[in-house]
């Protein structure tokens, strides 16, 4: 038995080789000022829409280029890319679309897997792109092992018809306690909850709260910080959420989307690019949403955050590395390209120079005729840079686990979240 799963392991290897060849090899003439040949890029969903439609212009600069753009469903991308990359390399595209929460356990786990970016000359963009998302792209030296696409500077979308009803002003929210105390009012006025959390199995509001505080899991030496007063804070305030009976205990993805259509929500805390999820599933809700910038948690305080974002890679096996460099190169840096996936798809850029273009700075008609794309690109400098690494996923699971336990099993911050560290601790040893 032993013996026939090592004959088809070989054979699923060869064929793995094959494909490589097939896909990333046919033609690899050229050179860094002239690259030619064919490079195959990975991506997913409205990203590989997005670079689809951006290689015309592309081949314009580069008319010896062929590209061809794969799409996959984002986990069928993640399955086979670990697959080729312990294969070292077999039927790995010249280009990867990557998560960047992703980005440091792929680095960690495979250390020679990508090109290092910053030796080809991407370093010069370094001011192109806010802090926060260089350092997520960044290896431990410094160096770029990712190119920044898109982003996620996070905000409330609030129900505008809700918040006349209970005569709540949105501005008048500046700090958690003002928040909480709006949802009583909105909740006593309308029925609505004020947010959706999928409490058994997503800590993504804790995220927030611990950016807006300069941290994440990890502090930047590597400390665990769940034990920290910026943990106890932030887990503190959502249970206060929870025992005033503002917090819909929704399931997922499709919970959060569910409840923004219903109505049975006032506000969403989350990242830019869930504007376009409103429209999209919302449309009969027109005029009745807005944003406003997240609560912090004393009087002046930080109120920004980031949720998401994507990069590109280049695999370090990639047999046209020229091709493939130029394309990573003039897609997240071409003002255009990057302009329309934001008009087409919502993907909100990194890159800072598209900022003063009429599609960031004009009314939504939408959001209650307001400028909210303007009021993302106006804090994506101020977003604090977080220590995000190979254990991001695991921590987050930890920190669901201790949610749960707070908001469903009346157990004690401090002890919840001190057996969360201890068990984190364990995981990074």
């Amino acid at each position: 038995m032993r013996r026939y799963l090592s004959i088809m392991l070989a054979i699923a290897l060869i064929l793995l080789a094959a494909c490589s060849n097939s896909a990333s090899n046919e033609g690899t003439t050229g050179d860094a000022k002239h690259p030619s040949g064919t490079i195959t890029i990975w991506g997913w969903d409205v990203a590989a829409a997005t670079m689809k439609a951006s290689v015309e212009k592309f081949q314009k600069k580069y008319p010896d280029v062929k590209v061809k753009v794969e799409d996959f469903n984002s986990s069928d991308l993640y399955d086979k890319l670990t697959v080729g990359l312990a294969a070292r390399g077999s039927g790995l595209p010249d280009v990867v679309l990557m998560e960047d929460e992703r980005i440091p356990g792929y680095v960690h786990q495979f250390p020679q897997g990508f090109l290092n970016l910053s030796k080809l000359g991407y370093g010069k963009y370094r001011d192109s792109f806010n802090p926060a998302k260089v350092a997520a792209d960044q290896d431990k030296e410094g160096n770029f092992i990712a190119a920044p696409w898109d982003i996620g500077p996070a905000g409330v979308f609030y129900r505008v018809d809700y918040f006349k009803k209970a005569n709540v002003n949105p501005n008048s929210i500046k700090t958690w306690d003002d928040y909480i105390a709006a949802g009583k009012k909105i909740k006593a006025a309308t029925g609505a909850k004020m947010l959706p959390i999928d409490i058994p199995n997503y800590d993504g509001v804790f995220q927030l709260m611990m950016q807006e505080q300069g941290l994440s899991y990890f502090d930047k030496d590597g400390k665990t910080t769940l034990q920290s007063k910026e943990a106890i804070r932030a887990m503190d305030v959502i249970k206060k959420l929870h025992d005033e009976e503002l917090i819909l205990n929704n399931k997922g993805w499709d919970g959060i989307v569910t409840a923004t259509v219903n109505g049975s929500v006032a506000t969403v805390p989350y990242g830019v690019w869930y504007a376009g999820s409103i429209m999209d599933q919302a449309p009969k809700l027109k005029g009745k949403w807005d944003v406003f910038y997240l609560p912090s948690f004393e009087e002046g305080g930080n109120r920004y955050a980031n949720v998401g974002g994507s990069s590109l890679l280049i695999p370090a096996t990639s047999k046209n590395q020229s091709a493939a460099y130029s394309f990573v190169d003039f897609f997240t840096t071409d003002k255009e390209s990057q302009l329309l996936g934001f008009e087409k798809y919502g993907l909100f850029p990194s890159l800072k120079e598209t900022y003063s273009a009429p599609q960031f700075t004009e009314n939504n008609e939408y959001f209650n005729n307001s400028p909210i794309f303007k009021k993302f690109a106006d804090i994506v400098d101020q977003v604090p840079r977080i220590n995000v690494n190979e254990y991001l996923s695991k921590a987050s699971t930890l920190t669901s686990n201790a949610q749960a336990a707070i908001l469903l099993e009346n157990k004690s911050v401090k002890s919840a979240l001190k057996d969360a560290e201890i068990q984190l601790k364990n995981e990074v040893k």
